[in-house]
């Protein structure tokens, strides 16, 4: 099951110590989602996240930013939703044997925004809110397990429970066919 832990620094008294919890713990990959800093704050977050001990090889994905995530070294670009196609950003993301597989993922609402995500070249999609969100006040009705079951049987690529998830709701997500959780609060108390 894929775990992505997504960042928020203003829910944690220590972003960074957040982050070192969560990579010593083996999320598959860490979100790094600021959205306010500028690109040189967003960027040194980045090198300090990629510095970090990181025993079980998670991810290191950087939210909206390709430039920062090309300039830090990051393993990953995730793509809000309605961004640019995943396949415009493959042109300049990292490629070859020297260079891990680069991902390029998408937030995703609809099941016909997961479809484009896939057909775009996406490597995987958030789909939700599943549930109602547990760090933000809802600004879409929750599409709910079925919605999530009907978008992980429309695509090939995983799909991942995004919005409410819990240590008590992801085993539903994932017998829907998420292959992974996503979120927020389910990972700051790690």
């Amino acid at each position: 099951m894929i775990r992505c832990f997504i960042t928020d620094r203003k829910r944690t008294p220590s972003l960074v110590d957040s982050i070192a919890r969560n990579l010593e713990d083996g999320v598959t990959w860490i979100q790094i989602r600021e959205k306010d800093l500028n690109a040189r704050e967003l960027f040194e977050l980045v090198k300090k996240a990629l510095a970090l001990p990181n025993p079980r090889g998670s991810r290191i994905l950087v939210n909206g930013r390709m430039d920062v995530a090309l300039a830090a070294g990051a393993q990953g670009l995730h793509l809000p939703s309605r961004s640019i196609p995943a396949n415009r950003w493959r042109a300049i993301a990292p490629q070859g044997s020297k260079a891990p597989e680069f991902l390029i993922g998408a937030s995703c609402h609809t099941l016909d925004e997961v479809r484009e995500a896939e057909t775009a070249g996406a490597d995987y999609v958030f789909y939700g809110p599943v549930f109602a969100p547990l760090s933000k006040a809802p600004d879409l009705a929750p599409r709910g397990v079925e919605g999530l079951r009907e978008a992980a049987r429309a695509v090939r690529i995983p799909v991942l429970a995004l919005g409410g998830i819990t240590n008590e709701n992801a085993p539903e997500c994932i017998a829907a066919g998420a292959a992974g959780v996503a979120g927020i609060s389910l990972f700051l108390n790690c």
